[in-house]
């Protein structure tokens, strides 16, 4: 692979704090900008979210949690379905 330097205009603060948290995340701030130019090479997409990360509540914590307990055990589970028809057929049939 050879590599070339590319040269990009950026707020000095937006630089600071994007190696900040790539050193802290592990990265190099140019391994990020590379993986993010490939993925937009490959998608031919950008895909930027303006959403806040929502922090999980500790009421929805403990109900993923019980739901994980309950996969590992194999409780409240359906079955898989071949066609919608089944499916139907499970959900009339359930007991509650």
């Amino acid at each position: 692979m050879s590599t070339t330097v590319m040269s990009l205009k950026t707020d000095k603060e937006i630089k600071e704090k994007a190696q900040k948290l790539a050193k802290k995340m592990g990265f190099p701030l140019g391994t990020l900008i590379n993986a993010f130019l490939r993925q937009f090479i490959r998608d031919k997409a950008v895909n930027f979210s303006m959403e806040p990360i929502i922090p999980m509540s500790k009421a929805l914590e403990k109900e993923l949690g019980r739901i994980e307990k309950d996969i590992k055990k194999g409780k409240n589970i359906s079955p898989a379905f071949s066609n919608a028809d089944n499916a139907i057929d499970y959900l009339d049939n359930a007991k509650v």
